[in-house]
């Protein structure tokens, strides 16, 4: 449908305690693929919400052209649904069934409608979402977290929907979901309105909205696209603020000046007057000019200097802040020839399965090792990383660990007390820290001004990270084996640059599951894993075709 378009006129909204999340926002979005970007908390998932009619607007206007199919972040799916219930054609199977039966009813025809080849269709999305074995009476329990998030796409596309709206709709998935949800979208026809942090989708849109500081953006192109034009826009905005603070120093210097020469002038002026012998009304009508042109002179100086730190001002609010972490870790170096972890035969069972094939797996971790864990979704990943952490116990097999201290990231990011602050929770970590040194540390993981003081069940996804990374790695001892379970799911893409620059200090091992390629060459990983069919392989880097 070419004419299925958003609207969005004036749009505000706040919260029932009255707390906004934007004013007055006005943008539309036509046919094509459209990615929306913000920091965490500015809004997006909101403005999808009011978009797909399930908040009401505190004022302003929706307008959606076209049937609308919304795949929320987190679907709300209970176990026991079929497939087919999640699906939504439960009714219309049902009504099928009934009249190959042969039960004519007028209700099962009103309920079938157009969908006489609904099981056809259906069937042709879920193979298309990779969800080949599948069936629609299988129960949501016996699904992987990416299949699910597979099979709500699904249930959108079966719609029809001219207007489509995700969220990160590809969180929990495997790259080959991932590949499989790009070719889907790439050929989308309608209108698409995405939001996710997952850059090589973002690099598959056309245009790019940016919600920042209440205000949408648009830019032509994709991700990288913007990238750059947001890079270049800092530059110029930063030499314009650079241009603007010397022409204040410039305009006060001259202002001063300007005030020195005409206290000259008059001190000059008092004296030749008194030498001069001029009578006193004369005298005084002279020095009252003076002063009165001196005194125009000041105001113009000082208009110049205000107007300067005026453009000063609006220079500034032009430049983005781009924090980023800074760190040496030099507490955390690993000898290039020290074996950090070695297993042998390691096997898990649960029941009577046994996850890994054959005798086990081996694995062997030496030195400041980069490596990347792929695989499927419910291959086994999490398992291995809890083996290497010691949370699992092998139950055949030996596990072996350098002494050093093991670090481990969960997807849940559940290290850390919710209830203590950012700054109680590190002295905990790291108690023979000076308090100083670390208040100086968390500043430079962003916990500025009452930040540190916050507890850590308020913060956002992203600072909940950092302040997670601060503790691991500057506790004492520093680990020499770092293990991060999915760590950029939820997190916004400044957060995700945040977590690059802060494992690029790290000079230990790591071991990271990650469907997201490119944040896993950011980090210069080294070393390619995958654990497919209970059997883990060294492969080539993504590149080589072989992730």
């Amino acid at each position: 449908m070419s004419d299925a378009f958003i609207v969005c006129s004036n749009l505000s909204f706040s919260w029932p305690d009255d707390t906004p999340v934007f004013q007055d926002l006005s943008f539309s979005v036509g046919a094509g693929r459209t990615g929306l970007v913000a920091p965490n908390g500015a809004g997006k998932t909101t403005l999808l919400r009011l978009i797909a009619g399930e908040l009401r607007p505190t004022g302003g206007t929706v307008t959606v052209n076209g049937v609308l199919g919304y795949l929320p972040q987190n679907l709300s799916l209970v176990g026991d649904l079929t497939v087919a219930e999640v699906l939504g054609i439960d009714p219309v199977l049902r009504a099928l069934t009934a009249i190959e039966s042969g039960d004519a009813s007028e209700e099962h025809f009103t309920t079938i409608g157009n969908d006489w080849d609904i099981e056809e269709r259906t069937r042709a999305e879920l193979d298309r979402l990779g969800l080949t074995e599948v069936t629609l009476t299988q129960r949501l329990r016996t699904l992987s977290g990416g299949q699910v998030v597979s099979l709500g796409l699904a249930a959108q596309l079966v719609k029809r929907p001219d207007v489509l709206l995700l969220d990160e709709p590809t969180n929990n998935l495997d790259v080959d979901a991932r590949h499989r949800l790009y070719g889907v979208l790439e050929n989308w026809t309608g209108c698409l309105l995405l939001v996710s942090h997952d850059r090589a989708l973002l690099d598959r849109v056309e245009r790019i909205l940016e919600l920042d500081r209440g205000e949408v953006r648009s830019y032509g192109g994709n991700y990288t696209a913007y990238a750059e034009a947001v890079r270049a826009a800092r530059e110029v905005a930063e030499k314009n603020l650079r241009n603007a603070a010397q022409e204040v120093k410039r305009e006060k210097r001259e202002m001063q000046q300007a005030r020195e020469r005409a206290e000259r002038r008059a001190s000059n002026a008092s004296r030749n007057l008194k030498n001069a012998g001029l009578p006193k009304i004369f005298a005084g009508t002279m020095k009252r000019g003076a002063q009165e042109s001196a005194g125009r002179a000041r105001e113009t100086h000082a208009a110049r200097v205000s107007e300067a730190k005026a453009r000063l001002d609006e220079a500034g609010r032009a430049v983005r802040e781009e924090e980023k972490i800074t760190l040496e870790l030099p507490g955390t170096n690993v000898p290039a020839g020290r074996t950090v972890f070695l297993g042998e035969r390691l096997q898990v069972r649960y029941g009577d399965r046994a996850l890994f094939a054959g005798d086990g797996l081996d694995l062997t971790i030496r030195g400041p090792e980069r490596i990347a864990l792929t695989g499927p979704n419910g291959a086994g990943k999490s398992s291995l990383l809890r083996l290497l952490n010691g949370d699992l116990t092998p139950g055949s097999g030996v596990a072996r660990r350098a002494e050093g201290r093991v670090a481990y990231l969960s997807q849940r990011l559940d290290l850390l007390n919710l209830d203590r602050t950012v700054a109680e929770n590190l002295a905990a970590f790291a108690p023979d820290l000076p308090e100083a040194q670390r208040m100086n540390l968390l500043a430079r993981f962003l916990f500025r001004g009452a930040r540190p003081h916050l507890p850590v069940g308020v913060l956002s996804g992203g600072e909940r990270l950092r302040a997670t990374l601060a503790c691991v790695l500057f506790a004492e001892p520093a680990p020499q084996l770092l293990l991060l379970d999915e760590p950029t799911n939820n997190l916004d893409l400044v957060s995700v640059g945040q977590l690059e620059s802060a494992l690029n200090a790290y000079q230990g091992a790591f071991v990271v599951v990650s469907h997201d390629e490119r944040f896993l060459e950011n980090i210069r990983v080294q070393r390619w894993l995958r654990l497919a069919a209970g059997r883990l392989l060294e492969t080539a880097a993504p590149d080589g075709g072989t992730m």
